[in-house]
């Protein structure tokens, strides 16, 4: 069995079904079906989303130390890399296990995308390879043909009036600013502020070339994190002015 054939198997085919059944439970409405998905992908993932939110809040406490570290070390790298690493091992903290659900989503996005594209099938081709794909429940032969109109969307189509790219752009923006601690070096300052703007940029682009249906669960699973996030942490974090880490003069 080859790999696209045991990614059909196991995660496209499931997803697709899955996406049919939910718009007919929904009123025929696939715009919902993508809502409800999008918070049942935000269940199943939230055991490692709460491990990394309590890293995050953990890493927000530690700022003041790893301050004194990079005003003490600052002018050595490898030194401050080694006391840095003793700090976080000292703490607990694994300061890339916020990656962890990012990249447990990337097959959804993978999965989702084809799925809108099969599902919302306007070509005969495109409704056999659909036919073939379909699973033989009584809610899914129910909900064919499916709408693809949701709100002012079409969900196979991007979004023309580019208010999803600002959602999605503006979300991920305020995710990652909750989270992207102030630095005493010149250089990570630069570096954080220019990856803060850049990927809600390129997400908020991708929206764009992408179907308005991809980039509904983008802007949902964004808003879902930043609610999240805020009663897990307890705040804002460092989206909030004046943040009280804020490097001493």
């Amino acid at each position: 069995m080859s790999f696209i054939e045991v990614w059909h198997l196991i995660i496209g085919n499931p997803i697709l079904n899955v996406l049919i059944a939910l718009s007919h439970i929904l009123g025929g409405s696939f715009g919902l079906a993508i809502i409800a998905l999008t918070v049942i992908v935000r269940l199943v993932s939230w055991p490692l989303t709460r491990r990394q939110l309590q890293s995050t809040k953990a890493l927000q406490d530690m700022q003041p130390k790893i301050q004194e570290l990079q005003k003490k070390y600052g002018k050595n790298q490898q030194k401050l890399q080694q006391e840095m690493m003793k700090l976080y091992k000292e703490a607990g903290v694994n300061p890339l296990g916020c990656l962890w659900p990012m990249l447990i989503q990337l097959p959804i996005w993978i999965a989702l995308y084809q799925a809108i594209m099969r599902a919302l099938a306007t070509t005969p081709e495109h409704l056999l390879d659909l036919a073939h794909r379909l699973y033989s429940w009584e809610v899914v032969r129910q909900a064919i043909p499916l709408s693809s109109r949701f709100l002012w969307l079409d969900l196979g189509q991007p979004d023309p009036y580019w208010i999803l790219a600002i959602v999605v752009g503006g979300t991920m923006w305020a995710q990652q600013k909750m989270t992207t601690a102030p630095s005493v070096d010149p250089r990570q300052q630069s570096t954080a502020r220019m990856m803060t703007l850049m990927m809600p940029f390129m997400f908020g682009f991708l929206t764009l070339m992408f179907p308005s249906g991809l980039a509904l669960y983008w802007a949902v699973s964004n808003i879902i994190g930043i609610i999240t996030q805020y009663f897990v942490t307890g705040g804002w974090g460092y989206l909030k002015m004046g943040s009280p880490f804020q490097p001493r003069q």
